[in-house]
């Protein structure tokens, strides 16, 4: 696996190509966020961000979301995968965050994992993007590419790619290199085909040697 100091140079790498790189659900407050995040789920930021205009303008807070009508908010988000699931749980959501927090988003992993739908990706991105704490949430793009990059084990779980991350890089830079690492593996390490011949990595990656 790479070290502690080859981790960080690697994820500095990522900054360099991705300086803007940031959360690309829309939102303008901590719950929109919430309900974004529960909505990405097995669908795409883009995906989310179609639907979530027309959902946030009818309820735009825990509220009122709380109080929704369920084919309502089925009839918003139906073009998303899950869409019946998802409405169930950002309702019962929204109904708790009104009875266990005066409609606020809490600002503990404990709190936020109570709630409907959230599990500790979720609550790590409300809790890094809506909050700046230190906190990394792991995806589908941040575990292949710490695996690709041999961050971490080739066998460990989303879990253990979270707390190996977390020991090899300062904890003022887990919100900031979660967002790179994002972007290197949605726009440039991606699933298929990466872009391994132009990689600035290519030095310390296994994976995109055997692939040039």
């Amino acid at each position: 696996m790479l070290s502690k100091a080859k981790t960080l140079q690697a994820v500095l790498e990522m900054q360099k190509l991705f300086p803007d790189a940031h959360c690309e659900l829309d939102h303008e407050t901590p719950f929109q966020l919430l309900i974004a995040t529960i909505l990405s789920a097995q669908a795409t930021d883009k995906g989310v961000n179609k639907v979530t205009p027309k959902l946030f303008a009818i309820y735009p807070n825990a509220h009122a979301l709380a109080n929704s009508e369920e084919e309502v908010v089925i009839e918003c988000i139906q073009s998303l995968g899950l869409y019946r699931n998802k409405a169930k749980n950002i309702r019962l959501c929204a109904q708790q965050l009104v009875e266990r927090f005066n409609g606020e988003v809490p600002r503990t992993r404990e709190e936020l994992m109570q709630l409907a739908g959230v599990g500790q990706k979720t609550a790590n991105v409300v809790l890094s993007v809506a909050f700046g704490l230190p906190a990394f949430a792991v995806d589908t793009h941040v575990e292949r590419i710490s695996k690709r990059l041999q961050m971490v084990k080739q066998s460990a779980s989303v879990l253990e790619v979270e707390e190996t991350l977390c020991k090899k890089l300062p904890k003022d830079l887990w919100g900031k290199a979660h967002h790179w690492m994002i972007f290197f593996g949605r726009y440039h390490c991606i699933a298929r085909k990466p872009k391994c011949a132009s990689c600035p990595l290519l030095d310390i990656c296994a994976y995109g040697q055997k692939e040039v």
